[in-house]
């Protein structure tokens, strides 16, 4: 049996419908010589013909030397199937012969169900694209959520990750070689980041994290030179800033005070209300929002299109420039209308303003400044935002006690003035200019300060008799300690400051300790109340007692009690003792005197006897008449 596989190529091409577009498929002719003892001359061949639509065998009837083959006849015209619109895309199974004579049939049979199977798998796609293209709500926001969810834990797995190793491995402190070794070199911000990172890792678990050999001060000194160099501070600022916080919390204030505070206005309620000037602002184009519930007269500037300080409003006098952390000294004073009140450092008058609407322009408000040249912003804005009780004055604050000798005030505010290491985000010169040096010096300027302050509070003020320490500084040498020294100088009292919002200040500090009254005075800090860092102390004044000048006023008067007493005559002589000399009281050298050791009682003792009373004589009252000149009659004098 001979198996021949033949293209029809020379047979001409059949005629199709024009509905079907089925590729042609190739037509297998098998031919099957045999030879039998039958009698009959010519041998019989049988052609088979496979075609995609008629599974019919063609018969010949040539010889079975000769070897053409014989083409099938053009199969019949194909009826449509499906009459309905969904001809286009319905198409109904072919039907296929098989012959079960021939095992390459069977072959060629597969290759055709595989074509006709990916020709029907691209037109199945196309269809499928068509499908997903038209795709529902529902289904998308499901396909979102499970992509949402599969990237969670994907992030899941990889901090999980992470913290395996970090957990797992122990950090390298850089040693004094290493460091030294990389001076020249210029370290990435990514690296100290990293460096700073995993020692505050170490240091939350010190016992199991540490390296071995290492102290816990060789980790925070460490770090304050990591933090120093990523942020541009002199590496005795952080120092500094490391023993007031917790390394973690240090890092968070350091970086917070790169971070610019949010835009604050205040109404001046002298003028406008605050909610017709948000109006005016929201329609120039300002998205602002209410500062905050403890603030009634606050706005907290979003965006604005226009330039804040020169609207309209502004010009008027509508509000005023000022941060939120200035505010609070002006609301623990809380100064009342009819009352005399003192700013001792007041320029540029943001301060002074607030104090004259709360006083509704009543009273009288001295405001003082050293430098003339600041006075004119203050005098600027007084005439600007409409305020009539202001006299500006340029004094030193340490000499106005003497100058105020009989004038007292009811209430005092002193904005000190300080390192301003709580406005770093507006001067950030102070990273590199301010030293512990110039902090010590700032606090010795204002101990005087705050003295002559209470010296000038009149604490028999029926309304007031308090006053306000405030400082833009965070520092504990600026605020705590100053607090704290005044206490011991003179008879005050610190008193709650009617803030319902801040920290309290230390009442301890490393080896220092200091009076437990200081826990009511209140620090505000830019990583924890999102303001200027800020220090608010109110004192009441008692009396004007001085605690170390009374105790020296009582030795002095009990010694001269003692050298006062008389002593009693021996000598039989009627001569008088000779008196003794009067003991001159010298002004201003009271403190010479008490420091002065009390005499020894073997010493002789100096007699003292009373003067003699001598009487004075009566004048004799004049005669009225005579003291009257006499009137010259005009007969005389003719």
């Amino acid at each position: 049996m001979k198996i021949r596989k033949t293209k029809q190529s020379n047979s001409p091409k059949p005629e199709e419908s024009s509905d079907s577009d089925e590729p042609q498929v190739e037509k297998v002719v098998i031919n099957v010589e045999s030879s039998s003892s039958s009698e009959n001359d010519d041998d019989s061949s049988s052609h088979a013909s496979y075609g995609p639509n008629d599974a019919s065998l063609g018969e010949s009837d040539n010889d079975s030397d000769d070897d053409s083959v014989v083409p099938v006849d053009s199969p019949p015209k194909k009826q449509k199937a499906f009459s309905d619109e969904n001809s286009k895309w319905l198409k109904p199974k072919k039907k296929e012969t098989i012959d079960l004579l021939s095992s390459s049939s069977e072959d060629e049979a597969e290759n055709e169900k595989e074509k006709e199977g990916e020709n029907d798998g691209s037109d199945a796609e196309s269809q499928d694209d068509d499908d997903e293209s038209v795709e529902l709500e529902v289904e998308r926001q499901s396909r979102l959520l499970d992509e949402r969810m599969q990237e969670e834990e994907d992030e899941a797995d990889e901090e999980m990750r992470d913290a395996v190793s970090k957990h797992t491995s122990v950090y390298h402190l850089p040693t004094k070689e290493e460091l030294e070794r990389d001076a020249d070199r210029v370290v990435p911000p990514s690296e100290l980041r990293s460096h700073i990172d995993q020692i505050l890792e170490v240091l939350a678990d010190f016992k199991e994290r540490r390296e071995p050999g290492r102290t816990r001060s060789e980790y925070v000194d460490q770090l304050g030179l990591f933090i120093a160099e990523l942020y541009g501070y002199l590496p005795e600022l952080i120092e500094y800033f490391l023993s007031m916080f917790s390394p973690a919390e240090c890092l968070e204030f350091v970086d917070y005070s790169d971070k610019p505070r949010p835009m604050v206005i205040r109404t001046n309620t002298l003028k406008a209300r605050r909610k017709d000037l948000a109006l005016a602002l929201m329609k120039r184009g300002v998205t602002l929002d209410p500062l905050a519930p403890w603030s009634k007269v606050g706005l907290k500037i979003i965006e604005s299109s226009v330039p804040i300080g020169a609207t309209p409003e502004y010009l008027s006098g509508h509000y005023m420039l000022q941060s939120a952390a200035s505010m609070c000294p002006v609301m623990a004073l809380s100064p009342e209308p009819k009352e005399r009140v003192l700013d001792m450092s007041a320029a540029p008058g943001g301060k002074t303003s607030y104090m004259a609407q709360l006083m509704r322009n009543t009273g009288v408000i001295f405001a003082n400044d050293l430098r003339p040249d600041r006075q004119k912003a203050t005098v600027a804005n007084m005439h600007r935002l409409g305020v009539k009780n202001v006299i500006a004055c340029t004094h030193d604050g340490r000499k106005m006690p003497k100058q105020f000798k009989h004038y007292k005030f009811d209430r005092i505010l002193l904005d000190a003035p300080c390192s301003g290491l709580g406005v770093i985000s507006r001067d950030p010169s102070c990273k590199v200019q301010r030293t512990i040096a110039d902090v010590n010096k700032t606090a010795h300027l204002q101990k005087e300060l705050l003295v002559a302050a209470i010296d000038m509070l009149n604490h028999k003020s029926k309304t007031g008799g308090v006053m306000v320490y405030s400082t833009c500084s965070v520092s504990v040498a600026e605020n705590e300690e100053v607090v704290n020294y005044a206490l011991q100088k003179r008879d005050i009292k610190i008193i709650d400051t009617g803030l319902d919002f801040g920290s309290p200040g230390f009442t301890r500090y490393q080896q220092k300790r200091f009076h437990p009254s200081v826990a009511l005075t209140r620090r505000f800090y830019p990583h924890v109340h999102n303001m200027d860092g800020f220090y608010v102390c109110k004192i009441q004044k008692l009396s004007d007692k001085i605690p170390g000048e009374t105790k020296k006023e009582e030795a002095v008067e009990e010694k001269e009690a003692v050298a006062s007493k008389p002593v009693k005559n021996t000598n039989n002589n009627n001569e008088a003792p000779k008196r003794a000399g009067k003991k001159k009281k010298r002004k201003g050298k009271k403190r010479a005197a008490a420091s002065e050791e009390p005499r020894e009682p073997t010493k002789a003792i100096k007699l003292s006897v009373p003067p003699t009373m001598q009487r004075q004589k009566k004048k004799k009252k004049p005669n009225a008449k005579m003291s009257k000149p006499r009137r010259v009659r005009a007969d005389n004098i003719m």
